[in-house]
């Protein structure tokens, strides 16, 4: 077999798995409901955010935050303030993917 196969999650349980962590990139699949979310951070790669599900409300930099809905791929770059976060009653999940794989 030359794929290698991941499973991710597929009930509405939060979740933050870590399903590909390599030198090329991390693939994280995440899962919030209501209030819940990633505490701040500042983003360590370019981050592309897929909203699969629900509604993302994101904090960026300085910024209000603002609202997006599923089928929305959000493109941050490295070195921004991120607040992420699920203020709806749907549940939301996310694709995030960091590209490059942020330094060690």
């Amino acid at each position: 077999m030359i794929e290698q196969i991941f499973k991710l999650s597929t009930d509405n349980t939060k979740a933050v798995e870590k399903v590909i962590f390599d030198d090329n990139l991390h693939y994280i699949h995440m899962v919030f409901n209501k209030e819940e979310g990633l505490p701040e951070h500042v983003s360590n790669s370019n981050v592309y955010m897929t909203v699969v599900r629900g509604t993302l409300t994101i904090g960026l930099g300085d910024e209000k935050p603002n609202e997006y809905v599923k089928g929305t791929l959000l493109k941050i770059p490295k070195g921004v303030k991120m607040n992420v976060g699920n203020k709806n009653d749907e549940t939301l999940e996310l694709i995030v993917v960091k590209a490059p794989a942020p330094e060690k």
